[in-house]
């Protein structure tokens, strides 16, 4: 356990166990900020994100004193895939607890963002991640233009 710079918040890895509530808190937050994923989109990664890529990465989850998780980042090889906060959990700096972390501790130096997604968009660019690509397509061929994002090293 990982105490941050947040009072009552503390960072941890995860375990197979928590992957339930990892998925409840990523559609929570997509559910808050992504309005242009459909429903279909959501019942289609859901599975897929419980069953597959949580256990592909790295992952970091913030925790309040109870223990329940309140956001979480996970990366793959110093890129950045995933980094969502239950809706009742942002505008606190969490986000930017996690996201400091897995740079500082992790090595994390790209990610790709939803072009849609605004918030998302300027939240790494006030913590110095500039655009560099841009595709028309996310990477299941759907039209949501992804932006590929890597801190910068000025």
């Amino acid at each position: 356990m990982i105490h941050s710079a947040i009072p009552d918040i503390r960072l941890s890895g995860a375990t197979p166990a928590d992957y339930p509530e990892l998925v409840a808190v990523w559609e929570a937050s997509v559910r808050a900020t992504h309005d242009f994923v459909t429903e279909e989109e959501i019942d289609h990664f859901r599975p897929i994100i419980l069953h597959d890529y949580l256990k592909m990465m790295q992952l970091t989850c913030a925790r309040n004193n109870h223990g329940a998780i309140l956001g979480f980042a996970g990366v793959i090889s110093g890129k950045l895939e995933m980094l969502f906060l239950h809706p009742m959990a942002r505008g606190r700096g969490i986000g930017t607890a996690l996201l400091q972390y897995v740079i500082q501790h992790q090595g994390v130096t790209k990610v790709d963002v939803n072009e849609e997604n605004e918030q998302a968009l300027e939240f790494y660019q006030r913590h110095g991640f500039k655009v560099i690509n841009r595709s028309e397509q996310d990477a299941m061929g759907k039209p949501h233009p992804i932006l590929y994002m890597e801190l910068d090293k000025n």
